[in-house]
């Protein structure tokens, strides 16, 4: 990763860690990915960006594979998504053949153009929800 690359992702996840997340995740209608830790076992859940497409919901990742979340689903693909205030229960997919510009561009502009902005390792998630 180059030194311009590394510095985002710090300035981004620290940022993320310690103001974005704990503020966004509390808003009744943020969306919300919950994940399984892979270490502790305990829910973690991280504000995202996506939308909703019949019986999916579409998400692209700023850093890829060094994101927890990610992490986390390659370790356990069991998932629930909140949307619009309402829990879903799903599976993730990682789809790394899936182009996420091109993607990105179906998705809500305001996180999409964040995600471009700070993103250095973009990857797609696909929730197949089950409820």
């Amino acid at each position: 990763m180059s030194r311009l690359a590394d510095f985002r992702f710090r300035a981004a996840t620290t940022f993320q860690r310690h103001v974005g997340n704990p503020v966004l995740r509390r808003l009744p209608l943020q969306t919300v990915l919950e994940t399984t830790g892979r270490v502790s076992g305990q829910p973690r859940q991280t504000p995202v960006g996506g939308r909703r497409v019949g019986g999916s919901f579409w998400l692209v990742s700023e850093f890829g594979d060094k994101s927890q979340y990610v992490r986390n689903i390659r370790a356990d693909p069991r998932v629930r998504v909140r949307i619009r205030g309402r829990w879903h229960t799903g599976t993730a997919h990682l789809l790394p053949d899936d182009d996420p510009i091109a993607r990105l561009r179906g998705l809500p502009r305001l996180n999409s153009a964040g995600v471009r902005a700070f993103g250095t390792r973009l990857l797609t998630i696909r929730v197949d929800l089950t409820d």
